[in-house]
């Protein structure tokens, strides 16, 4: 999402979101299918006249698993100077943080788990593999878990433990990095790129799917966009309900992927890849930036209660900061995350027609990864991710959770 967290240009097309039928920027970070989708959404899971349906060939070939388990070490105390990364819910109460602490013996990769929302924390060993920013080669940055056992860690590759993180495997994957990955509909959705450590990812990005409990990944959708700055945050849920953008379209999907539902978006055809954040199980709301100017953007918020066949403007939120990330804990109150100069949380209580700078670090730019909510209440943000191995760029790594659906947030402590 565009509030990022690394400038990353990327040309692969799709943007929005966190986990579950619940995070995003744009929706929540538990994680689970959430009730399906009502039969009179004017979307189910049968296509429609104008539903696309996923590619006929069936899978995607990948390459073997590369790696076997790697074990995790038993529940403890989470290192002192832990930075967090990335983050996701399987409740409003249970969270697993991706992060990475000075350590001995590299890769210092470490999860951090909390039973209480954050009130106290305990660690697991992760992947035995480095974190680090967005395309980096050999690198992890993200984390998503369908259930308390079951959950991957991605970037140059994806992992897999269904313990609890107490082990690791190397899953297969299609070509490419894994800039994103969902869990919806007992599907896993993932938007695959071709990355280089000097160039990004210039190429079109591919949406993938997987049935959670294994199986071939099968090609869903693909298209250009043109500029990803959060690429954790490309696919929005909640409700059930998936969407991300794709060229210039918004591509919602109540069935995990199976059949998806295309409808254009109002941004203009030029502007950088909007951030898109589902609201209910009909229900859209979009940012759209433009017209750069001094690390400012011109930015405006549509909506929709119909998959994006009718967009209404709703408001313009204030111009600090380059493209934002946009997530919503309801219908009528969203967030955006955004940076350039500074690091800015936005929010709206009236469905987007008004905001206000909620939360401001003067820190240059360090940017924010996985805003979502996990409840009508609850959400959850990760200030200035961590992004080399051991935190040897001291950057921020610290969790801010909001407890009135992003009017004010407050700092946890690991």
């Amino acid at each position: 999402m565009a509030a990022s967290r690394r400038r990353l240009l990327l040309a692969a097309g799709v943007a929005a979101g966190l986990l579950l039928g619940g995070t995003a920027c744009g929706t929540v970070h538990v994680a689970g299918a959430g009730p399906p989708r009502a039969a009179s959404s004017g979307a189910s899971g049968s296509a429609g006249p104008s539903a696309v349906h996923p590619g006929r060939s069936a899978s995607i070939s990948s390459p073997p698993s590369e790696a076997g388990p790697t074990a995790g070490t038993p529940a403890g105390p989470v290192p002192a100077g832990f930075a967090a990364t990335s983050v996701t819910w399987v409740s409003p109460d249970e969270a697993f943080v991706l992060g990475t602490a000075p350590c001995a013996h590299a890769p210092c990769t470490m999860i951090a788990r909390t039973l209480n929302r954050g009130a106290s924390w305990t660690a697991l060993r992760g992947p035995a593999v480095p974190v680090g920013a967005p395309s980096q080669a050999g690198a992890v940055w993200g984390i998503r878990f369908a259930t308390p056992e079951h959950g991957f860690v991605f970037g140059d590759g994806l992992w897999e433990t269904t313990d609890g993180g107490q082990r690791w495997a190397r899953a297969v994957t299609p070509p490419g990095s894994v800039l994103s990955l969902a869990i919806v509909q007992a599907q896993a959705l993932a938007v695959i790129a071709r990355c280089t450590a000097d160039g990004g990812c210039p190429q079109p990005g591919t949406l993938v799917r997987r049935a959670l409990n294994g199986g071939p990944w099968v090609f869903a959708a693909s298209g250009a966009g043109i500029r990803l700055l959060d690429p954790d945050d490309l696919i929005a849920t909640q409700a059930g309900v998936a969407a991300v953008v794709v060229d210039h379209d918004v591509l919602v999907t109540a069935d995990g992927g199976r059949t998806l539902r295309r409808n254009p978006i109002p941004c203009p055809a030029l502007a950088p890849v909007p951030s898109v954040a589902v609201t209910s199980a009909t229900g859209l709301a979009i940012v759209c930036t433009g017209e750069g100017f001094g690390g400012h953007t011109i930015k405006h918020v549509y909506v929709s209660d119909d998959d994006g066949a009718h967009w209404a403007l709703a408001g313009q939120p204030s111009p600090d900061g380059d493209a934002g990330t946009l997530a919503a804990a309801t219908a009528g109150q969203l967030a955006i995350a955004t940076a350039s100069a500074a690091s800015w949380l936005f929010y709206s209580g009236d469905a987007g027609a008004s905001w206000r700078v909620v939360n401001q670090q003067d820190d240059g730019g360090m940017g924010w990864a996985d805003l979502g909510f996990t409840t009508a209440a609850h959400g959850v943000v990760v200030y200035g991710p961590a992004d080399s191995d051991g935190n040897v760029t001291r950057r921020p790594g610290q969790l801010f959770l909001t407890d009135d659906a992003g009017a004010t947030w407050h700092q946890v402590r690991f």
